[in-house]
């Protein structure tokens, strides 16, 4: 062979070797870079929703401060002056007369100590995974009732389990949200709230009677309660579908499979708006 092909022949597989090279050294670079982007990606998603989550646990306590604000000027309040009246009373009169207005003391004060009770334990989100979802959401409804502003009603449907802590407080701070909007906006009368618990699906439905509003009104009022709803249900994987028209109520649902445990705290997850 001529030296000259053969000179030929070295240089071109050596430049095939060396495009064989920079091709690998390109596409494992490529690889790591879309690695190290991914890693970076997720760790942005967590971090995410970690901030979401503890806004929704403070947003939680606050409402909670706000109910435990309004109980202990209307009911703590009355209940130690009516126990102080009758200690009052129980200097005058018989010996049994004194005694009767102890006791009556005694039972009020009795009284005090189990509302402060439960209210020192609402003021923590941890009473959710302590009591559950259903529990939790049977306490504010009676707590709603007790008010006389709205009638709310609760069903639950299938064998109840539990969804996790994080999307049980997510689902609770939106029901939370839910009621502000229909107490402060809607009119309603009453407000139905159905949990379905099936093997591969989970439903949240709230449904109030009140004067309902159209599509346009959810597209132009962004950062309102019925977007933060929509955010929230997709930062734990769900899609909310909220159903209104003038003079029809509002129906919001918010549904998940249980069994996948994605996190979309990137936002992207199939909510709509009908």
């Amino acid at each position: 062979m001529p030296v000259e092909n053969l000179r030929i022949l070295i240089l071109s597989t050596a430049a095939f070797f060396a495009f064989i090279t920079g091709f690998i050294i390109y596409f494992v670079v490529l690889y790591r870079n879309k690695q190290l982007k991914n890693k970076q990606e997720q760790e942005q998603q967590q971090s995410a929703f970690r901030q979401e989550l503890l806004k929704a646990q403070i947003e939680m306590q606050g409402q909670t401060l706000l109910y435990v604000s309004t109980e202990i000027h209307d009911n703590v309040t009355q209940v130690l002056s009516f126990a102080k009246l009758s200690l009052a009373m129980a200097v005058k009169g018989t010996e049994d007369h004194k005694q009767t207005k102890i006791n009556e003391s005694r039972e009020l004060v009795a009284q005090v100590i189990t509302g402060l009770r439960y209210l020192s334990k609402s003021l923590s989100f941890e009473h959710i995974t302590q009591l559950g979802l259903v529990k939790t959401i049977e306490v504010e409804t009676k707590r709603i009732n007790k008010s006389g502003i709205i009638n709310v009603s609760l069903s639950a449907e299938g064998d109840i389990y539990p969804l996790g802590e994080e999307r049980e407080l997510v689902l609770f701070r939106i029901l939370q949200e839910t009621l502000n909007n229909t107490l402060k906006h809607s009119g309603a009368k009453h407000l139905k709230i159905a949990l379905q618990y099936y093997t591969e699906l989970f439903n949240l439905t709230l449904e109030d009677d009140g004067d309902g509003f159209s599509a346009i009104l959810l597209d132009k009022s962004k950062g309102s309660g019925l977007k933060n709803i929509e955010n929230r249900a997709t930062l734990i994987g769900a899609a909310a579908t909220i159903n209104s028209s003038p003079g029809k109520g509002c129906c919001i649902k918010v549904s998940l499979n249980p069994l996948e445990q994605r996190l979309y705290a990137d936002g992207y997850h199939p909510s709509r708006f009908s």
